[in-house]
């Protein structure tokens, strides 16, 4: 049995999902379906130009993973462009689950998987400074946040 996938870290999923040629009837256009980490892998390395290396390191996945998510978003993008293919942004294994998170009784500040923070052993994490076992978002104060520290998947 193969091992699950494992979740690949986004910070920019697009509003804009459905990129269509002008001119061509949207009825008759056949789809090119990009998944989320792909367009992150191409933002990462042809926007930001980071090294694959870095691009890799911010998605939490190795190079090589990196390097094949990439190819398959190029050839894609290519496909579409050059066989008038309209470009479809769904799905795939991303999660924007990283939070940003203060300790409220030495204010220390780092970044938490919210997976992390639900699985600690029932009771959370821990401040890496004071052992506190009260840790906050900073997006909200009262706990974590719902609008980037939770899975999304299609």
């Amino acid at each position: 049995m193969p091992r699950p996938r494992k979740w690949r870290i986004v910070e920019f999923v697009p509003q804009d999902i459905h990129f269509v040629p002008v001119g061509r009837p949207k009825c008759d256009l056949e789809e090119e379906v990009l998944k989320v980490e792909e367009i992150e892998a191409v933002r990462l390395k042809d926007i930001e130009n980071l090294n694959q290396d870095e691009c890799a390191e911010k998605m939490q996945i190795s190079r090589q993973t990196f390097q094949r998510i990439l190819s398959d978003a190029r050839t894609k993008i290519a496909r579409a462009l050059i066989e008038g293919k309209a470009l479809k942004v769904q799905g795939g294994n991303f999660t924007r689950n990283v939070c940003k998170v203060f300790c409220p009784k030495c204010d220390e500040r780092w970044e938490e998987r919210y997976e992390s923070y639900k699985e600690a052993n029932g009771d959370g994490s821990k401040c890496p400074s004071c052992g506190s076992e009260v840790i906050r978002c900073r997006n909200r104060m009262d706990e974590f946040c719902t609008k980037c520290c939770h899975k999304k998947i299609k």
